[in-house]
């Protein structure tokens, strides 16, 4: 039984940048006081890298750094100071700016020059550090995901071998369209998150999160329609212009 959607709908995407950085303050606060620690997995993408400033700039005296542990959903196989990677840009826009311990970071070892072996390492980094058991899967507090124009969310793109994972926790995964392979978490990881939250803003992604809300085409060629939390709650954040095709556009 997957979570009821709760599609958020925001003018700008300014506004759509502190509503999603409000709700990661919120879910942080709420993970430490609870459970003692907070953990999320970051999102590549120029959406997520406005709101990781927004919280740098206003929010960093106001979190419990400490408290807070960091990991990526998906990484692009490059080494962590190229200009492509999603460790650097999360870095740049934000962990660089705050008082975060460095323990406290663990990103994916995509300089390894086998991808296979990449995740792999990550997958045992997880085990480690949820202490899941064979057969379990780790449970983040939030993971945030933006969603590509081809309607693929983290690096688990249309139509490949990823989406048909149901055992591992992270995958190397071939995309044919880019000749590359992508590190991602798979959807069991996604799929047992307390919280998810989608952050998509722009006309061009219109059309896209029309088909993926509304339409009724297959889930492979649309994978964000497979992320479905089945015990945890599933946010949209859309701005104005993203939300323009759905049937109820304000």
């Amino acid at each position: 039984m997957s979570a009821p959607v709760e599609l958020r709908r925001l003018t700008t995407p300014q506004d759509l940048f502190q509503a999603a950085a409000d709700e990661v303050l919120r879910a942080a606060a709420s993970a430490v006081a609870q459970r003692g620690r907070f953990t999320i997995a970051l999102s590549g993408g120029s959406t997520p890298r406005n709101m990781y400033t927004l919280i740098a700039a206003n929010a960093s005296a106001s979190l419990p750094w400490d408290q807070m542990f960091f990991f990526w959903g998906d990484e692009r196989h490059v080494p962590p100071d190229d200009p492509d990677s999603n460790y650097r840009m999360a870095k740049e826009a934000l962990l660089s700016k705050v008082p975060i311990p460095s323990a406290n970071i663990f990103r994916i070892p995509s300089e390894n020059p086998d991808a296979v072996a990449a995740a792999e390492a990550y997958e045992q980094t997880l085990r480690k550090f949820f202490t899941v058991a064979p057969g379990e899967f780790p449970r983040f507090d939030l993971i945030l995901l933006g969603m590509g124009p081809d309607g693929h969310a983290a690096s688990l793109f249309p139509e490949t071998s990823a989406l048909q994972e149901k055992s591992r926790l992270v995958v190397a995964n071939w995309v044919e369209k880019l000749k590359a392979s992508r590190i991602t978490l798979t959807l069991p990881v996604l799929n047992a998150a307390r919280c998810v939250a989608f952050l998509v803003s722009g006309t061009d992604k219109a059309a896209v999160l029309h088909e993926v809300l509304e339409g009724n085409a297959p889930a492979e060629k649309y994978p964000s329609k497979l992320v479905q939390p089945s015990e945890g709650k599933l946010i949209w954040f859309v701005d104005r212009a993203a939300a323009s095709e759905l049937s109820t556009a304000a």
